[in-house]
């Protein structure tokens, strides 16, 4: 088998708080292929973007640190890597989308010198070269008038022209892996539609391989080829995306699914028309983990075993791993 372009191995990064230790990630393993999009999902504060942080090592210490497992890309530990190695590989062959573009951009420079910025740090280029790539980064991306837009700032921009703004900035070095977190939170639905055509038509042009991080089951369908599904720090499903919406076996998955719309799913379920259901309780707090299974308290087919012991992750059929007692 042809090896992963990133293998993320047993990760685990904690935080170091006053009030405790928050086990933000707790042994996470996935791969990502060449070409490939992976969408990660998962309710707010399971892991999912400290994941991907740790990967390009901004973790931010203190509080934070990585404490165990391996984050291998071509071959390579990065967790290796001295920062000024790092530094090469950021930005450069691993980009990222940040979550909210408005904060993420910075209000003092102008869109193009953002842009050009890691160009001239990684490929040399002189200020004019690189305003030019910026140019050229814009027009790919499909903002209109980009030889003005390029000497404007973040502020006279709209909410979707900035996270354009934001995939040109990720993908100025043509980078082999692409990590796009929430990209369309806070937009509206016809400037969805846009960002992620965008982003797959990109992918399919450049051969870029995404890790996609979401809430929304609706974009996984659309754009992804394998699902990790998280909760609580931990992978507690993965699977081929077709698998993950005609046999979720996860009964955290399976709750994912049934509060959603019938819409959000799109063509993938062919689901029937029935009513919303919401998955009851909070995710528990990363300072007190429950030591069974962390979707117990939650969970409608919990059993005395799953509050005593964790359940492993498991392979369940072709591609599918499920962590969760009712395989046994």
């Amino acid at each position: 088998m042809e090896q992963p372009l990133l293998d993320i191995r047993a990760l685990e990064t904690q935080f170091f708080t006053d009030d405790g230790l928050a086990r933000a990630v707790d042994g996470v393993s996935y791969s990502l292929a060449k070409g490939e999009t992976v969408g990660v999902v998962g309710e707010s504060g399971c892991g999912k973007s400290v994941t991907a942080l740790s990967v390009l090592r901004l973790i931010p210490n203190p509080p934070g640190r990585i404490v165990g497992g391996e984050i291998v890309f071509e071959g390579t530990n990065l967790l290796d890597l001295s920062p000024a190695e790092m530094r090469r590989i950021r930005g450069n062959d691993i980009s990222m989308i940040f979550q909210e573009p408005m904060t993420s951009l910075n209000p003092v420079f102008t869109i193009g010198n953002q842009i050009g910025e890691a160009v001239r740090l990684h490929q040399g280029l002189s200020t004019k070269e690189a305003t030019n790539k910026a140019i050229e980064m814009l027009t790919l991306v499909g903002i209109p008038e980009p030889a003005r837009r390029v000497h404007e700032y973040p502020h006279q921009l709209s909410g979707g022209m900035r996270q354009r703004a934001m995939i040109a900035m990720a993908l100025s070095c043509n980078p082999k892996v692409l990590i796009a977190d929430e990209p369309t939170t806070a937009l509206d639905v016809t400037i969805e539609a846009q960002i992620l055509d965008l982003m797959r038509n990109l992918q399919s042009e450049l051969g870029t391989a995404v890790i996609l991080i979401t809430h929304d089951l609706g974009v996984v369908a659309e754009m992804a080829r394998k699902v990790v599904v998280m909760y609580a720090g931990k992978v507690v499903e993965q699977a081929p995306v077709e698998t993950i919406f005609a046999e979720p076996n996860h009964p955290y998955t399976q709750g994912l699914l049934n509060s959603l719309p019938n819409a959000e799913l799109g063509a993938v379920s062919g689901g029937n028309k029935r009513r919303l259901q919401e998955i009851p309780g909070i995710v528990p707090s990363l300072l007190n983990l429950p030591q069974g299974c962390k979707f117990a308290s939650r969970c409608p087919k919990a059993m005395a075993v799953c509050e005593e012991k964790e359940p492993p992750l498991e392979q369940v059929g072709a591609d599918h791993l499920s962590a969760c007692w009712l395989n046994h």
